[in-house]
């Protein structure tokens, strides 16, 4: 799975950084948003869109983006501190956070726009090819990016999902970017339409009508495809409402009657499951589904953001029921998804063998380790405020710095894993807390940032609303009501 992939390539990134073509950013000629010294003080008042507590995640995480960006190219890292190749999907994200950055008063229309169209152009013009000296091919790019010439990182995959995360943020930037009487914008505008339409979706699907999850110049097509419910929402969307090669209507009822296995009847609410909840969060930072439904969801009796809704909280269900018996876990303490861990290895602890992972997928009764990420219940924020402001203070309130830094909550931590001198590959372990991750990981801030601007104001969603190519692939799809109407 390519989630695996994520993992080997972030093992060669760490082990063999020259592959990269060397990965120090180049130094910021941008002015970098900056933080008060002293962390924002809780109060008794419940926490609302104007809680403290809540700016500050949101700016620290925006602010990543903005602070380690590249500025020749526009290209997001993949993570940081940690010397790193650049994401693709990262980037997605950054593109999208800038115009929160402007609407929230921390950067000027025209540096978000500037910084766009540095993105916008490098994707514009960077060569396509099947060669590493490339840096996409058909349209889709490498799933991640050297940091010199931004050409294909090590043996990685073209990524489809990847593509589909970038475009998110490319086409956001090309809606809210509308102002008719400024050249930049307008460029904005025409660099985002040329690259959505430069995507040969049409062409990566070998098992027709599925997308493929991606291909490598050596060996051709990934034999998996995206052909169960997951976080490709988003990619069949996009792949919909192409104007130069797009998929055949017929594809999204073909991929959701696929969708019955996934269904879950072990709550009160039962909904379609994938166990790591960024699954039903990344395509839900663009898309808005609240009232709108398509013939699956018509015939389960729930839209897609009621469906997450009930994922969000089946998953603090579990942390609360706590099958495994982790340190740590409770009604408040909860969040498993795709992130950073403390290492591949088992250790007894309390008299149990305990097996702990490196970066994995991680859901309830899947490869469930202890580690908790942030992201997973902050990315859900605008799913189920009433019980992810809660999380976001207890977790704040009880860990402190030790998990709470410069950009937000580090990745993740394990409250159980805390033995000394175990083979770590990420992170570290502290007394008194357990082992906590050293990084920020692009893909895991962006779901943070944007979704809570989704629960505040709800302007991503507003915005891509207004995206022709976005209207277009959800009708292809079958999807009315809501604010689609009739």
């Amino acid at each position: 799975m390519i989630l695996d992939r994520r993992d080997m390539l972030r093992t060669v990134a760490l082990g063999g950084a020259a592959l990269a073509g060397g990965c120090a950013a180049p130094a910021p000629r941008v002015p970098r948003l900056a933080f008060p010294g002293v962390l924002p003080e809780l109060g008794t008042t419940p926490a609302s869109a104007s809680d403290p507590l809540m700016d500050d995640i949101q700016k620290r995480t925006v602010s990543f983006f903005w602070n380690t960006t590249d500025q020749v190219m526009g290209l997001a890292p993949d993570r940081w501190p940690t010397p790193s190749f650049a994401s693709i999907a990262a980037v997605g994200f950054a593109l999208t956070t800038y115009p929160i950055a402007v609407t929230r008063g921390w950067i000027t229309r025209p540096a978000a726009a500037e910084r766009t169209l540095t993105t916008l152009r490098f994707f514009a013009e960077a060569p396509q090819g099947p060669g590493d000296d490339t840096s996409g091919y058909k349209g889709f790019f490498y799933h991640f990016l050297g940091t010199t010439k931004g050409h294909r990182f090590a043996r990685c995959e073209l990524s489809t999902i990847d593509t589909a995360l970038l475009l998110g943020g490319v086409l956001f930037a090309q809606t809210w970017f509308d102002d008719p009487t400024d050249a930049r914008e307008k460029q904005i505008r025409d660099l985002a339409d040329q690259i959505y339409r430069a995507v040969e979706w049409d062409w990566i699907t070998p098992r027709a009508p599925f997308v493929a999850m991606g291909w490598h110049p050596e060996s051709g097509f990934i034999g998996s495809d995206w052909n169960i419910y997951n976080e490709s929402l988003i990619l069949y969307v996009l792949a919909l409402g192409s104007p130069t090669h797009a998929l055949p209507p017929t594809t999204w009822a073909e991929w959701t009657d696929r969708f019955d296995p996934s269904w879950d009847e072990k709550y009160d609410n039962p909904f379609t499951a994938f166990p790591p909840l960024f699954g039903h969060q990344y395509s839900q930072v663009w898309l808005d589904f609240r009232g709108v439904r398509d013939a699956y969801s018509i015939r389960r009796g729930l839209d897609y953001f009621e469906n997450s809704r009930r994922a969000t909280y089946a998953q603090r269900r579990y942390c609360i029921n706590n099958p495994p018996g982790w340190r740590g876990y409770d009604e408040n303490v909860w969040g498993l998804t795709a992130c950073d861990g403390p290492g591949d290895f088992v250790r007894e602890i309390d008299g149990r063998n305990r097996e702990f992972f490196s970066y994995s997928a991680r859901g309830p009764g899947d490869r469930d380790d202890g580690t908790i990420a942030p992201t997973a219940a902050l990315g859900s924020i605008a799913f189920a405020p009433e019980i992810v402001l809660p999380a976001a203070r207890e977790m704040y309130q009880r860990y402190g710095t030790a998990i709470y830094g410069q950009y937000g909550f580090f990745d993740s931590f394990n409250p159980t894993l805390t033995l000394p001198n175990v083979p770590l590959k990420h992170g570290k372990v502290m007394p008194g807390i357990g082992w906590v991750a050293s990084d920020y990981l692009g893909i895991d801030q962006g779901p943070i940032a944007c979704m809570i601007e989704n629960w505040r104001s709800g302007l991503i969603w507003k915005t891509m609303q207004r995206n022709p190519y976005v209207r277009a692939g959800l009708e292809r799809a079958g999807f009315k009501g809501g604010w689609m109407g009739s």
